[in-house]
C-alpha cells in the first residue's frame, strides 16, 4: 500500500465516518494554504485520504487494493485539485468523484466566506481596510490613545444594512428557497464540477423585501465617514498591526463588515536604539572620570537620571538601569536600559596636562 490514508488522516482503520469527518476538518483547518502556518502539501495529502476514504465505496475497494485502486492519485472521478482550491478558497460546496464537501461549513468563518450552506447560506464579507499612522517613540514605549477618521462602505442608516424599505414586507428568496446558495454545474476537461454559489438574487440572505430601501437602492449599505478611537498598547514595535473587527467595509444586506487593520510606523529617536523591550544608549566620560569615578546626568525614557561612574570603568563597558525600557506588549512590567560609556580621550592637551600625563604613565 503506497499511502496509508488513515494514518495520514490521524485515525485508526476501524474508524467511523464521522471520526473520519472530524479528523478531516481538524486537519483541514490546519493545514489550510491561506491561513498563516498553512501546508497547501498537507492540505492536499489531507484531502486526497479524505476523498478516499470518506467515501463508502471508495473506502472499502481501498481497504481492499490500496491507494492505486482506481490509479488517478486520489483525485480522480471528474474534478482536479485547482478545481477543489477554486472550492475551498470560495467557500461552497464541491463534488468530486462521489465524495462531497460543503466548505462553508468545514471552515466557518474563519477565512471570511460564512456559514455554510447547511446552515441556512453563507453570508458576504465586506472589505478589510487598512490605515497607517505615525507614532513617537515615547507613545510606541508607553502607549497612547489615537483617533482615525475614514470614508468606508458603512451600513446604511436608514434601513440598518438590511437592505429593506422600512415597513415593507420581506418573504423567503423565491430563486435559492430560503437556502442563500444555488448549485451550479460546470463542465472542465476532468469532467462535471458542482458547486454551490451565493444566490445572485438574495445576495446569500435567503429572504428577499418587496420593496427595496430608497436611500441605498437596496444594497445596505452606503459611502460615509467614521471615526473611531484606537487604543495602541504600550510596547508595540514600528510595523505592528491592530485589528479593529467588524470596523472594515460594510458587505450590504445581510452581509458581514470586514475588519480595520491599524498599522503602526514609529519615528527614531536621536540617541536611543531599541531592541525587543530593552533601550539602548551611549555617554561619553573624560579619561579622569573613568579613572577616578563620578555621578553623571544620563538621559532616559523616563527623563534625567543619575549614573554613578564607579573607579576603574573601561572603555564599551555597559550599566544596566532595571526597569527603564519598553512596556512589554500585553504583558506587565518593563525591559532595561543598557548604557554604553565611551572614554573621550583629548585631541589636544596642555603643558601641564602632557606632564601629570607623563607622570600617570609611570605609575600604571
Amino acid at each position: 500500500m503506497s499511502k496509508d490514508y488513515y494514518k495520514i488522516l490521524g485515525v485508526e482503520k476501524g474508524a467511523s465516518q464521522d471520526e473520519i469527518k472530524k479528523a478531516f476538518r481538524k486537519l483541514a483547518h490546519k493545514h489550510h494554504p491561506d491561513k498563516p502556518g498553512g501546508d497547501e502539501a498537507m492540505f492536499k495529502e489531507v484531502n486526497e485520504a479524505y476523498q478516499v476514504v470518506g467515501d463508502e465505496t471508495k473506502r472499502k475497494q481501498y481497504d481492499q487494493y490500496g491507494a492505486d485502486f482506481q490509479q488517478q492519485g486520489g483525485f480522480g472521478g471528474g474534478a482536479g485539485w485547482e478545481d477543489f482550491m477554486r472550492a475551498a478558497r470560495g467557500g461552497g460546496g464541491f463534488q468530486g468523484g462521489g465524495a462531497q464537501f460543503d466548505f462553508g461549513d468545514i471552515f466557518g468563518d474563519m477565512f471570511g466566506f460564512g456559514g455554510g450552506g447547511r446552515s441556512g447560506g453563507r453570508q458576504r464579507r465586506g472589505n478589510d481596510i487598512q490605515v497607517d499612522i505615525e507614532l513617537s517613540f515615547e507613545d510606541a514605549v508607553f502607549g497612547v490613545e489615537r483617533y482615525i477618521t475614514l470614508q468606508k462602505q458603512n451600513d446604511c442608516d436608514v434601513c440598518s444594512g438590511s437592505g429593506a424599505e422600512p415597513g415593507s414586507d420581506v418573504t423567503t428568496c423565491n430563486e435559492c428557497g430560503g437556502r442563500g446558495q444555488v448549485m451550479r454545474v460546470q463542465q472542465t476537461i476532468l469532467g462535471a464540477m458542482q458547486t454551490a454559489v451565493t444566490c445572485p438574487t438574495c445576495h446569500g440572505a435567503g429572504k428577499k423585501s418587496e420593496k427595496s430601501c430608497k436611500h441605498c437602492s437596496g444594497a445596505g449599505m452606503v459611502r460615509s465617514e467614521s471615526s473611531y478611537k484606537v487604543k495602541i498598547p504600550g510596547g508595540i514595535d514600528n510595523g505592528g498591526v491592530i485589528r479593529l473587527t467588524g470596523k472594515g467595509e460594510s458587505a450590504g444586506a445581510q452581509g458581514q463588515a470586514g475588519d480595520l487593520y491599524v498599522q503602526v510606523h514609529v519615528r527614531s529617536k536621536a540617541g536611543f536604539q531599541r531592541h525587543d523591550f530593552d533601550i539602548y544608549t551611549e555617554v561619553s566620560i573624560s579619561f579622569a572620570q573613568a579613572a577616578l569615578g563620578d555621578k553623571i546626568e544620563i538621559d532616559t525614557l523616563d527623563g534625567k537620571k543619575k549614573l554613578v561612574i564607579p573607579e576603574g570603568t573601561q572603555p564599551g563597558q555597559k550599566f544596566k538601569l532595571k526597569n527603564l525600557g519598553v512596556t512589554r506588549l500585553h504583558r506587565t512590567g518593563r525591559g532595561d536600559q543598557y548604557v554604553t560609556v565611551n572614554v573621550a580621550v583629548p585631541k589636544k592637551l596642555s603643558k601641564k596636562a602632557k606632564k601629570l600625563v607623563e607622570e600617570l604613565k609611570g605609575e600604571l
